[in-house]
């Protein structure tokens, strides 16, 4: 049984879901303590982080960092899942500027009341909000607060008497892509719809230094380990007598005058977080 605890990043395909990837990586490496940081609907391929045996206690931190993706729309197009793969509610032409959509898309950047997608894994009154949907349920949408840090057009053509382009954005975590692009065609008086999307960045992972299942498969891949997906944290080296109190997590003097501090060895121990003016344990990976 392989032990090493540590971040794998996949670039995942289409068609394939999130939990299908945990699935089969967790069969390779023959471990059941595999999660992943943000799921990736089907149609979208890119980044996906996987979290490894002690790694697993990473997710949180993980899945807070923003993304960076590529989404590719059509105008003229709505289905009732907000993307190519659904049922077609709305169709009719369009022939949009560049101008037009570049100005709308500079709108986006800030921070707005996002509706979750009714085709998503959110839970109202403890059932997902796409079983309201299969079930013809009527239910409100939540909405989030999000937050578009950077959008820019990418490409823009005319294909089938429709406006397709591509924009890259950068946003926060909890933002649907799919709702950002609904939300877009409405600033553009029209309908739009999802046709591909591919997750660029998480934090510090970049698609290309991912690997597919099957480099994983063939074993080309790299393991990172949980001090190196760790070292943008203040580092404190520990001697005996501090060693002894992080690895019983007894709650510290905050000296370093830091929100987060990283104690380690040889390996790492723990990840503490402030609290008033002591330091607690947060993340313990002993």
């Amino acid at each position: 049984m392989i032990e090493t605890s540590g971040l794998l990043v996949v670039n995942k395909s289409k068609d394939v879901t999130s939990r299908d990837v945990v699935n089969e990586v967790s069969k390779i490496f023959k471990t059941k303590k595999i999660g992943h940081t943000g799921t990736l609907d089907p149609i979208a391929t890119g980044v996906l982080v996987l979290t490894i045996n002690k790694a697993t206690k990473l997710s949180e931190i993980i899945t807070s960092e923003e993304k960076v993706y590529q989404a590719e729309v059509v105008l003229g197009i709505k289905t009732d899942t907000l993307d190519i793969t659904g049922n077609v509610l709305e169709e009719y032409n369009t022939n949009y500027k560049k101008e037009e959509i570049v100005k709308v898309l500079n709108s986006f950047i800030g921070s707005y009341n996002q509706e979750v997608p009714i085709y998503s894994a959110v839970k109202i009154n403890g059932k997902k909000l796409y079983e309201y949907a299969r079930n013809n349920e009527e239910v409100t949408l939540p909405k989030r607060m999000v937050t578009i840090k950077e959008i820019k057009l990418d490409e823009l053509n005319y294909i089938d008497n429709k406006t397709v382009f591509k924009f890259t954005c950068k946003v926060s975590k909890g933002t649907y892509i799919r709702s950002l692009i609904n939300d877009i065609a409405t600033k553009l008086n029209t309908i739009g719809t999802m046709k591909n999307l591919i997750r660029i960045e998480q934090g510090n992972f970049n698609i290309k230094n991912s690997y597919t299942l099957e480099d994983i498969k063939n074993n080309n891949y790299k393991i990172i380990l949980i001090k190196e997906a760790l070292k943008d944290y203040f580092t404190v080296k520990v001697d005996d007598k501090l060693k002894f109190k992080v690895m019983n997590g007894q709650i510290l003097d905050n000296i370093y005058n830091q929100e987060y501090v990283l104690f380690i060895d040889d390996d790492v121990i723990g990840l503490y977080k402030e609290e008033g003016n002591k330091l607690k344990p947060y993340k313990m990976f002993i």
